[in-house]
């Protein structure tokens, strides 16, 4: 949880519901609220004139998206698209700022999840330099394995379909099942039933 919710409340912040597929920003738009995600769960992503979509990240219960404009002042980096229904708390920037002056600890927070995301977007960078396929899901599955994050704490099942990883490696998806299936084959992770496991990854 990047900041309690009842903090948040008590400095203001007001619930909002989303329907699935809702735009809660768009990019290059002004930013006047700080989001976390309650419920639910929100892609982070750029958009091609084409339409197509590059994931920067899936955002899960208890963490912040669409910060940077809140400590930069420039536009959204990225726009915030909700996968599901959902629920997030806003709180508006003014209210954030003075939040971070009076905590230092949930500025420290702050900073330490923006040089983490900074890391993950050189990892990322790097990996589109490599053609090979399985190469790059590897990097990207054993991230998400090392961070705990888009897994299921109780069966380790992976949760990202095959579509949002080809979107979030510049992969087509059929390139993505394709290579999926080879690393099952070779034992670097386990499918079951269309699902994909972490307990048999070998990254």
């Amino acid at each position: 949880m990047m900041i309690d919710i009842d903090l948040l409340l008590a400095w203001g912040a007001t619930y909002k519901k989303l329907e699935p597929n809702e735009i809660i920003f768009n990019e290059g738009g002004v930013c006047n609220f700080y989001h976390q995600l309650v419920e639910g769960s929100v892609r982070w992503v750029n958009i091609n004139e084409e339409g197509k979509e590059f994931i920067q990240t899936i955002i899960e219960p208890g963490e912040c998206f669409g910060e940077l404009p809140l400590f930069d002042g420039e536009g959204f980096a990225a726009s915030g698209i909700s996968n599901t229904t959902s629920l997030i708390l806003r709180l508006h920037k003014a209210s954030f700022h003075q939040l971070l002056k009076e905590r230092s600890d949930i500025h420290l927070r702050f900073s330490q999840l923006l040089a983490q995301r900074v890391r993950f977007k050189f990892l990322i960078l790097k990996e589109l330099a490599f053609n090979d396929p399985e190469h790059r899901i590897a990097t990207l599955l054993a991230y998400l394995k090392k961070n705990k994050k888009n897994v299921c704490s109780e069966c380790n099942q992976l949760q990202l379909t095959r579509q949002q990883i080809a979107d979030m490696t510049g992969l087509r998806v059929e390139t993505v099942i394709r290579a999926m299936r080879n690393m099952h084959d070779k034992g670097d992770l386990l499918i079951k039933k269309g699902k994909v496991y972490y307990n048999a990854i070998a990254l």
